[in-house]
């Protein structure tokens, strides 16, 4: 019975497991209807707290939940972080010991567990059904709904038979949940999972912590290396198409100095077990995978993803990028696209052995995919539409709304396209049109006799990647088609006819890469700065923690509790507790740690003026003592680099550090001539490779502090 009773103990245990003071979206209202015995489906993004929704009910009910997730790993991933606040679960699966699930059984016919973790492998196997009938369940939770679903992006045989499970416990509720899923796919699930007159949650798929923004491949190598110097030490994904792209890639970034590996479903399973340990416990900045990585990893403090090639549908694509941004903090997804990504997701579906009606629906998803990419208009609403939620406002989390494309009058330019392929009577593909139109004398150009039409060479004034771009826009606007019957050939429509001799004119985007790069972030305040310096200690405390107790640091704590953390500077254990994410079981265990740290912090803080952190402080006194930085080094047990990166730290804060005794103002000359060829970079990695000759990297970092701080003053 639901009373007012029930709805207080929903609160307490939110906020005593969770640290949680209120509920989130249509959390609450899906508990309640779960408490009634009711039937429902939850579509929640990633990272919306979709697990919170059969997690809470369990610790409710007096009996037992019986939780379906595909992978193990994401089983004890979960299964670990309620260990550690104080929740009794346990999972069942194949690479446990025989002695494992016999202990486990023991407990669940005890009635000791309150959670537990089974794939539906076995939730399916012989006999297991039969042991279930022992145990007084009061719910059951199919994570990963969509997988039931041949509408949905990763459709599994094996969770269609979990409707004999559901008829079998008919007495018993059933919450399906799943990221992703479009008004056929949630139909679908429902019919298939045989749920009772089951209530649908939508919430909204806006990820508003998420930044997206879509690229054309053209040196896309290039852009990564761009993007990852400015996201230095950041967690991260590269999804690749391939197994081998994957290895090559992991390979050439390793060679540039990045901190990464590979990951993917051909390596052994020790190997990838690695890998993925070793990402979760930030051991590996990132990882170079397919997609066969991500779906079992719950860590909290992924702060980008990068798709090196476009993805299938947007059912994954948005249910990727959804592994950024847990927290809720600010996340970035860059994602690349070419035609090439398309033509051979579209030769996977047509060589793929499944039935004609899949392929149609498969076909269709790829559309809507490749309509994202290379849309011009907020990225965000393509999304909501595709899932059913409708909008005109724009997002302003995504690159077409922070920097809007400009169109220009490009008629001439258009009709010199549609003019080529009318000239080459059908029979070219874009690549070979391109050719023809730049005034290439390949040979399959001369072969062809395409160096004869009138058109050849009409367009050698614009880049082979702009026309790229110029005829995927006509191609997306209606005034070219493809013809996948006919090897990926374009063909005109009849909007051509009106361009080519009725005078309609054509706008046309210029999307050149150089035009996306997102705008450095800039310099941050005082508090910001602070804020920073304790969310780091408290960092490296939880990672001693996480290495004691041998779990990813983020099962300790998210980063967005050490942000909150930060922000308010609790000094007693009252005001630790009124910050969200700290419950009462964490509290317990880790409480005096966090505010020994934070009243550490805060009270060094004021020994020195304009000075952020004891350490700078420190090597500061020893400087005014007149010690060179070779005897400061050594008398803090610190390199030589760390205490000129002090003093460039401390003489950028106005503090009087004369740096002109390490450096000269040729160096600054030659600092500054490759700091603006880089475009003002901040990396000194980036500055290093417009030198023209090579320079120790403490006195480049000097130098940008003397630039700084001169360019400052000239304001």
């Amino acid at each position: 019975m639901y009373d007012q009773m029930t709805e207080q103990r929903k609160y307490s245990i939110l906020k005593e497991i969770w640290g949680f003071t209120a509920f989130r979206s249509s959390q609450s209202e899906i508990i309640d209807r779960v408490l009634l015995g009711k039937d429902c489906l939850v579509i929640m993004p990633t990272g919306g707290g979709k697990s919170l929704c059969f997690q809470l009910p369990a610790l409710l009910f007096d009996g037992l939940t019986v939780v379906i997730s595909p992978l193990i790993a994401l089983m004890n991933d979960q299964v670990t972080a309620l260990k550690l606040s104080g929740v009794k679960v346990a999972a069942f699966h194949s690479n446990m010991t025989r002695n494992e699930q016999q202990d486990v059984e023991r407990q669940l016919l005890q009635g000791e567990i309150k959670l537990l973790y089974v794939s539906p492998e076995r939730a399916n196997s012989a006999g297991f059904p039969d042991f279930l009938d022992k145990l007084k369940i009061n719910l059951f939770a199919i994570d990963e709904a969509h997988c039931v679903s041949i509408w949905g992006n990763d459709f599994r045989p094996d969770y269609v038979l979990l409707n004999v499970l559901r008829d079998r416990f008919s007495h018993v509720p059933f919450i399906a949940l799943t990221a992703t899923a479009d008004a056929a796919t949630q139909q679908d699930i429902c019919k298939q999972l045989h749920l009772t007159e089951p209530e649908i949650f939508v919430s909204s798929f806006e990820r508003k912590n998420i930044f997206t923004e879509s690229r054309p491949s053209e040196q896309k190598y290039k852009q990564v290396v761009e993007f990852l110097f400015k996201v230095p030490n950041q967690s991260g994904i590269i999804y690749c198409l391939s197994r081998k792209e994957t290895e090559k890639l992991s390979l050439k970034l390793r060679q540039a100095g990045f901190n990464c590996d590979f990951y993917h479903a051909g390596m052994e399973p020790e190997e990838r077990k690695r890998v993925q340990k070793d990402f979760q416990d930030d051991k590996i900045q990132f990882i170079c995978a397919t997609i066969a990585f991500g779906m079992g990893i719950d860590k909290s403090n992924i702060r980008w993803i990068i798709h090196y090639a476009m993805p299938k549908n947007l059912e994954g694509y948005y249910q990727e990028i959804g592994r950024a941004g847990r927290d809720g903090t600010p996340a970035k997804a860059l994602l690349f696209y070419s035609w090439g990504d398309y033509i051979m997701l579209k030769k996977f579906i047509d060589d793929s052995q499944a039935k004609e009606d899949f392929k149609t629906v498969q076909y269709a998803k790829l559309e809507r995919m490749w309509e994202f990419a290379s849309a011009n208009e907020c990225r965000t609403n393509v999304v909501l539409s595709y899932f059913g939620e409708f909008r005109n406002e724009p997002c302003q989390h995504c690159d077409n709304c922070i920097h809007p494309p400009k169109s220009k009058e490009a008629t001439t330019t258009a009709q010199k396209a549609l003019s080529a392929v009318v000239r080459c009577k059908e029979n070219v593909g874009l690549n070979l049109l391109i050719d023809v139109l730049r005034g290439s004398y390949r040979a399959e150009v001369r072969e062809a006799g395409l160096d004869q039409i009138k058109t050849f060479g009409v367009g050698k004034d614009i880049s082979f990647i702009n026309w790229k771009i110029y005829i995927t826009q006509l191609i997306n606007q209606g005034f070219l088609r493809i013809d996948y019957t006919d090897g990926f050939k374009l063909k005109t429509t009849p909007l051509t006819h009106s361009v080519l001799f009725d005078g309609k004119k054509v706008q046309l985007v210029d999307l050149t890469y150089t035009d996306l790069v997102t705008e450095a972030p800039k310099p941050k305040q005082k508090k910001m700065m602070l804020e920073d310096e304790l969310i780091s200690k408290l960092k490296e405390w939880r990672s001693e923690q996480a290495r004691q107790k041998q779990v990813p640091a983020y099962v300790i704590f998210a980063d967005k509790v050490f942000e909150n953390i930060a922000a308010s500077k609790p000094l007693t254990r009252a005001d630790l507790l009124m910050v969200e994410g700290i419950g009462k079981v964490k509290m317990e265990q880790y409480g005096a740690d966090i505010i020994a740290i934070v009243q550490g912090f805060i009270s060094n803080q004021e020994l020195v003026k304009n000075v952020q952190g004891k350490t700078y402080l420190d090597t500061f006194q020893l400087y005014r003592q007149g010690l060179s930085p070779a005897e400061i080094a050594q008398k803090r047990e610190l390199s030589e680099t760390t205490i000129y990166s002090h003093f460039a730290y401390l003489y950028t804060k106005d503090e009087p550090i004369d740096l002109m005794q390490f450096i000269t103002e040729d160096d600054i000359t030659k600092v500054r001539t490759a700091w603006l060829l880089a475009d003002k970079e901040m990396s000194l990695s980036a500055i290093a490779e417009h030198l023209i000759s090579p320079m120790e990297f403490y006195k480049i970092r000097l130098s940008l502090a003397v630039i700084i701080k001169r360019e400052k003053m000239e304001r």
